[in-house]
């Protein structure tokens, strides 16, 4: 169940679960809260619910990939709170990323399709993946 409408929660690219050997890859960080991201796309980021988690109105986001010093930041805002098996998560679609953080983003996401993937995958491949429409 969520408590916004599904077309609120729809994002327009391939959601990529957030995942390298089957370990949290991206952490976003949260009024000084780190949080594991459980997937990710160019338009946002689900979090499990926990103490913390639980924000309105727009926040201020830091992700961070495994241990890459790299860090993108940028303003993100909560579209809605998904119960599912795994548990609640929060839906948060990004507002803006500061800089070059949706190069970032979208070379943090090519990584991650092409670690991911069960059969051999070429970059172009990957990045069809990250930038193509969601399959969900």
């Amino acid at each position: 169940m969520s408590d916004a409408n599904d077309s609120a929660e729809r994002r327009a690219r391939q959601r990529i679960a957030a995942k390298r050997d089957g370990e949290t890859c991206v952490w976003v960080e949260i009024a000084g809260v780190r949080h594991p991201v459980i997937d990710l796309s160019m338009e946002g980021f689900s979090i499990p619910v926990t103490e913390g988690a639980e924000m309105n109105g727009s926040f201020d986001v830091v992700l961070r990939f495994n241990d890459i010093p790299d860090r993108i930041r940028g303003q993100a805002e909560k579209v809605n709170r998904v119960d599912s098996l795994e548990g609640p998560r929060l839906g948060c679609r990004f507002l803006s990323l500061e800089g070059d953080g949706g190069d970032k983003l979208y070379e943090w996401l090519t990584v991650i399709v092409i670690c991911g993937a069960s059969v051999r995958i070429s970059v172009k491949d990957a990045q069809s993946i990250v930038s193509g429409p969601s399959m969900i």
